[in-house]
């Protein structure tokens, strides 16, 4: 994590594949330590560790790895499923990817709550994509997302981050560091309808003023209802923050 709250990719090793020698297979025991608990043990996986674990594999390979695998991935985002399945990866419960089958992949779409896929069918294919938070360059921004042109309907915009952060925050601006994006949340933590765009254990929001942000910079929603911005050149000056809250205790927070 940097010191914005934005996630910066843990990519995994490279190492020699164990199977026939062929491709390559990536080292994912740490993430496996980071999951436990969570559906990324090791063994050969079964039900919701199995399919928990082939969806966390997916967010990464769409949404960090697309030039690395040398997977076409459209600007749009979306990738053909086949393609995914052919590749020699194994998932965080030590599955090869290309064992799992096109329902498998369904299956994950369906399951994941923070609804950060989409599938689509073209031409008798299966495409998938990444909703947000991407770092590969492959896609882009006005084919990805949906503008946003007015602050009607945009009640709340806000990001979530910790004290440590706060400093360097105000003093530089919200950062997108590697992702190619800024995240806003549409609403507060426990907000039911809010399924994606902040961690549930930030204590510092930052509210963003929508209507004067839109009129220098361009904002987009995603199809899981997160709030993204390339800033200028990739930051958000605090000159747009509309206010700071302590959470949860919701206390202003001066800057």
């Amino acid at each position: 994590m940097d010191n914005n709250n934005n996630f910066v990719p843990s990519y995994a090793r490279a190492t020699p594949s164990s199977g026939n020698g062929r491709g390559r297979a990536f080292d994912t025991r740490n993430d496996r330590k980071r999951t436990r608990g969570c559906g990324g043990g090791g063994g050969s996986g079964s039900g919701k560790d199995k399919i928990d674990s082939l969806g966390r594999l997916l967010t990464r390979i769409l949404r960090h790895m697309a030039s690395e695998l040398n997977l076409n991935m459209r600007s749009d985002g979306y990738v053909n499923v086949n393609d995914l399945l052919k590749l020699n990866l194994k998932t965080f419960a030590n599955i090869p990817l290309r064992s799992h089958t096109i329902d498998d992949i369904r299956e994950a779409v369906r399951k994941d709550n923070k609804q950060r896929f989409n599938l689509i069918e073209e031409n008798g294919e299966l495409l998938i994509r990444a909703n947000q938070g991407h770092t590969t360059t492959a896609v882009e921004t006005e084919s990805l997302l949906k503008p946003i042109l007015s602050d009607e309907g945009f009640p709340v915009c806000v990001h979530g981050t910790y004290r440590r952060n706060l400093d360097s925050i105000l003093a530089s601006g919200l950062k997108r560091m590697k992702r190619l994006h800024v995240h806003f949340s549409c609403g507060l933590p426990t907000d039911g309808e809010v399924i994606s765009g902040m961690r549930r254990d930030v204590n510092v929001l930052i509210f963003l003023d929508v209507r004067k942000a839109l009129v220098g910079m361009k904002l987009y929603i995603s199809d899981n209802k997160v709030i993204l911005t390339e800033g200028f050149e990739g930051v958000v000056p605090h000159k747009y923050f509309q206010k700071i809250e302590s959470w949860p205790g919701r206390e202003p927070i001066p800057f």
